[in-house]
Formats: structure tokens, sequence, C-alpha cells
């Protein structure tokens, strides 16, 4: 069966959101937990992208797995590292990585001798200036500082919290591998104006900077979509569910009410104003739609068949075309 897609003209009419209160939990304690902290969870994905983000941070992708620093000379001193949650001085435990740069002159970018993603790594230097760099998800945090001789330690405040998302249509549950999840960043009137990041899966720990967001879930493949604006606090996970309004339908092509399903039918579905949503060939392809009035047109056999259905949210049925609906 292969299946394709088009745009959907009326999503915007569709669209609204439900959801449900967030939820903020304390980030603090050790991991893992079996309540979804983020303590849980590993770093972000490598190929998060670097973006702008609330408070002046800069969300920076995190990096491969820890590698040593530089073999410490003879007179290498100790520095230590520790992070915390910028409101209220709680430790981070994990998800942290950290970078640090050695100052290569005024023109000169710095260069990078060593990562760690160590909750509060030691790392052993040479005496000098260095910037010690750390990030938790696309929260960051960096800082100039001396090593001397006797060493250093030092503890940045990172000002992060996290979200964790999921979807439900009225008090039913939505599969985690049928949603996907957007997080935006509004610009000025733009609720859409940076992408921070997209194809998050329901469940997933995102760790963002604290700050008010716009998140977009997709339901499916085709125009079942919600939005909602949520804020993350620092230091806190923020749960939210968002409610869509939508059904999933079976296309058939039939003889007669109930009849077995012709195979190698291609489906269209429209909207009343003929946007093409949804095409798929099959004898009973699926498709998930937001609550509404659509249309199907059926081709087999070089004949063309129609019908005119409605989607209730979560009345999930089979749409019989009768064949001599032509």
């Amino acid at each position: 069966m292969v299946m394709g897609f088009r745009r959907f003209g009326i999503a915007a009419a569709l669209l609204g959101l439900l959801a449900q209160p967030a939820v903020a939990q304390s980030l603090t304690g050790p991991a893992p937990s079996p309540n979804g902290l983020l303590g849980t969870m590993p770093p972000p994905p490598a190929a998060a992208p670097t973006i702008p983000l609330p408070g002046g941070a800069i969300g920076v992708a995190p990096p491969p797995p820890a590698v040593p620093g530089p073999a410490p000379a003879a007179d290498a001193a100790n520095l230590s590292l520790a992070a915390v949650f910028s409101a209220d001085g709680r430790p981070i435990r994990s998800g942290l990585v950290w970078r640090v740069f050695a100052e290569s002159g005024v023109e000169a970018r710095p260069k990078l001798i060593a990562k760690s993603t160590a909750a509060a790594p030691t790392i052993s230097l040479s005496p000098g200036s260095y910037t010690v760099h750390v990030a938790y998800g696309f929260a960051t945090a960096s800082r100039r500082i001396s090593v001397s001789n006797g060493g250093a330690s030092e503890r940045l405040a990172v000002n992060g919290g996290a979200l964790k998302l999921a979807g439900a249509i009225g008090d039913s549950p939505i599969s985690p591998d049928r949603l996907s999840f957007s997080v935006f960043l509004p610009v000025g009137n733009d609720s859409e104006g940076r992408l921070v990041v997209g194809n998050v899966r329901a469940g997933e720990i995102i760790r963002l900077p604290e700050g008010s967001y716009h998140v977009v879930s997709t339901y499916g493949e085709s125009n079942a979509i919600m939005r909602v604006d949520l804020k993350v606090e620092a230091g806190r996970l923020t749960e939210a569910t968002v409610n869509h309004r939508a059904a999933t339908v079976t296309l058939k092509l039939v003889a007669a009410p109930g009849g077995e399903a012709f195979a190698g039918t291609a489906f269209s579905v429209l909207t009343p104003g003929g946007d093409v949503i949804r095409e798929a060939i099959g004898a009973f392809p699926t498709v998930t739609l937001a609550e509404g009035e659509y249309m199907v047109i059926a081709r087999h056999d070089g004949r063309v068949y129609t019908r005119e259905f409605k989607v209730e949210s979560g009345l999930d049925r089979d749409i019989e075309v009768l064949a001599g609906n032509s």
C-alpha cells in the first residue's frame, strides 16, 4: 500500500487546543526515578540545533560521549565543576555536558580542550585562563575562569527546566507512536517564530531554558493537529497532555454495504472546498482526520466513485464507498 500526503487547506479552521493542566515537578533527586523526573533521561540528541532561546541563552547541541582532557603537565591543577538550578540553587545531577576552552589570543577562536558528561567532573589543567561552558539540553551557562597552581572550583547556575508531553482523545491516551511534537520559541506576534526542536515523541524529556513556548502536536499523518502554549519553569518538570479532536477511519470500496473491499483502489480525501488532505492506495487504508466533514473519491478500474462523510472525535469507523455511487 503506497501512501501519499497533501496539505490540508482548512487545517487552521479545525485547530484548537485543549491541554490538561501542566504539572510542574522538582528536577532534583538521584537518577533513575520512576516518576519521570529529569534524572531518568540521557542528554538530548547530538543533532540538536544551536538556537537563541529565552533569557539570552544559546541552545547548543550536546557533544559525543565524554572524552578526556589533555594529559596533565607536571604543574597541572584540578578544576572541580558543578551546576545548580538558578531558581533555588539545587544541584543538577544529570543531563549535563561540560566543555572547557583554552583562550588562544584576542582574534583566535578558543580551543576546546576537555569535555565531560559527568554531573560534577574534576579536570586536570595547567594553570591559566579558560572558559567553562555547561549545557543542560538547550539551556546553557558559561564563565571565564583562572586556574592557579592550587586548582579551582566553579559552580555555574543554569536557568533551565524541562517539558514532557503526551496526547489524548477525551479520556483515552493516544499511543506515543502515533504522536509527534514540535516546540517553537515565539517571536513577536509569530507563535512559531523559531523552531527549537521537532519530531519529539510523547514521553520524551525536553530540557529548555525557562520561558514560554508554543507546542504543535500532530496525531497521525494528516490534518489532526493541535496547538498549545506552555511555560517552562527553572528547576521544574512541566508535564502537559494535548487533547485532540480527531478519529481514525478505514476507507473501503465495496459492491454492497458490508461487502468485500476492492483491492488496488486509489482513494483521495478532500475537504468540502476541494482541498486534498490525504491520498492512499489499497483495499482498506486507514487515515486519522480532524473532526469535520469530508469527501472521499475512490478510483478503481478506470471508474470514479464518491461519498461524503463526517468525522466525529473519538469515533473510529469504516467509511464504505459503494461501487454504484459514481
